[in-house]
């Protein structure tokens, strides 16, 4: 039986150099579509993407040295809400300069979207063609000194004691101003990554604690609030996040809507790796990009070195 986690605070190291090194990053996010080039479209021109390869049944976008949208057709019907499974896969690019840049390929685009501050990041939040939340988010952790659970929200406090909802817009056109002058690049550089992911799930706790088992730490417990949060060992104290938001025992969405069809998380050593699928309490079934196991949500995860 697990014991509920304590409320706590989220407070964030400065950043030093060189930086902790966290026990787990992000492979691919493979999400099932309902238009294949429409869907490619949206990745390559609006967000920046590079088309890595193409087939017939699948499409791999990302950087020209690493994948991280694989794309399927086959569904029917656009991402359907009261579901467990994707709550939104998040882009993270390498620097202010970058974020500015997807951020103006939106703009250009005239693609709806909300820019978001949460001091510990800025967030841009859109829907891909077919209702799938994505995120594109500039790390900021040096902003943040904590985060405080007061009740009915979370609060930030910045770095020199302001307080900040953490939900307030950011500035477009400051953000915008950090790219040069002559700049007409549109494609995302190497170094641009899966940050982190959040997912829908329909037991909170059984959740969080499963994903404790695979190496993430405790950030933020939120129970009232629906949702929790964990770390990787790093500056940056969020990457895996698990909310209760569309509803408690929310199913998995049905065979032929738009849904992700599985997520990619690399553990730093092969011992650790041997170590979580040693612990697992269920079947794993080894494939081509990894161990295949499942979250108390049904969430599909491939875990791999």
């Amino acid at each position: 039986m697990y014991l509920a986690p304590p409320i706590i605070t989220d407070t964030v190291p400065a950043v030093t150099n060189p930086l902790p090194k966290e026990i787990a990053t992000f492979g691919a996010v493979h999400l099932e579509v309902t238009d294949l080039p429409r869907s490619a479209a949206f990745w390559t021109e609006v967000i920046g993407l590079h088309l890595r390869s193409e087939e017939v049944d699948q499409i791999h976008l990302g950087t020209t040295t690493e994948t991280l949208v694989v794309l399927y057709p086959g569904a029917q019907h656009a991402f359907l809400p009261r579901h467990s499974g994707l709550y939104h896969l998040a882009i993270h690019p390498p620097n202010e300069t970058e974020f500015a840049r997807i951020l103006r390929n939106l703009t250009r685009a005239r693609w709806r979207f909300s820019p978001v501050d949460h001091i510990m990041s800025k967030a841009i939040y859109l829907n891909d063609p077919d209702g799938i939340t994505v995120e594109i988010t500039l790390e900021t952790p040096e902003r943040l000194r904590e985060l405080v659970l007061t009740g009915e929200s979370v609060e930030a406090t910045r770095i020199d004691g302001s307080r900040a909802s953490g939900r307030d817009p950011f500035d477009v056109h400051t953000v915008l101003a950090a790219l040069p002058n002559a700049d007409a690049g549109t494609l995302v550089p190497i170094g641009t990554k899966i940050g982190h992911v959040h997912l829908h799930v329909g037991d909170l706790l059984d959740s969080y604690q499963f994903y404790r088992t695979l190496g993430f730490s405790q950030a933020l417990w939120a129970p009232t609030l629906g949702v929790g949060d964990l770390g990787a060992g790093g500056a940056f104290n969020h990457r895996i996040a698990v909310n209760t938001w569309q509803g408690r025992n929310a199913p998995q969405s049905p065979v032929g809507t738009a849904r992700m069809r599985h997520f990619s998380i690399r553990l730093d050593t092969p011992q650790r790796l041997d170590d979580i699928l040693g612990n697992l309490e269920q079947d794993t079934t080894q494939t081509h990009v990894g161990h295949q196991i499942k979250d108390p949500a049904g969430n599909t995860i491939a875990l791999s070195t």
